[in-house]
């Protein structure tokens, strides 16, 4: 919790002293319009990697595997957004890492591979998914059985 509230009081100030000294270096409105510029570049590649990680999410189903990846993707994709459109280079920044695939792609992998889920694999009758995405089949084994407890 504290660290939150540092993070919302801490980076509305950095982005204010950044934007300070550039539209000082080079002019409020030239400032104004890289803000302006960096919002729509984001919006624009949102949309562009949002349906494309959507692809992506339906081929895995349609295969019968987890997108475990491309919905943490997903998940980055809307943080990403979000930063982009706040006024400010610092959130911009993130905001690209979020957004542009070569960043994104090996962050998701690596944030999966920290957590305990990266190893679930899905088990479905007749057969387990393994992580690899082969199938091995459980053998059935047919039989009768009687409760003890039962007169």
């Amino acid at each position: 919790m504290r660290i939150a509230l540092a993070i919302f009081i801490i980076v509305p100030i950095v982005e204010m002293l950044i934007l300070i000294e550039v539209g000082g270096m080079i002019g409020a409105l030239p400032t104004v319009a890289l803000v302006v510029l960096t919002a729509t570049v984001g919006i624009w590649l949102l949309r562009r990697q949002g349906i494309a990680t959507l692809h992506r999410v339906q081929q895995k189903l349609h295969s019968g595997q987890i997108p475990e990846t491309e919905l943490l993707e997903g998940v980055m994709l809307l943080v990403g957004g979000a930063l982009l459109l706040t006024p400010g280079f610092v959130t911009d920044a993130f905001g690209f890492i979020c957004l542009l695939p070569g960043p994104r792609r090996p962050l998701a992998r690596w944030i999966i591979a920290q957590t305990p889920f990266g190893s679930i694999r899905v088990v479905r009758p007749g057969g387990a998914r393994r992580n690899d995405g082969s199938e091995h089949r459980n053998p059935t084994i047919e039989g009768e059985f009687n409760r003890e407890d039962d007169h």
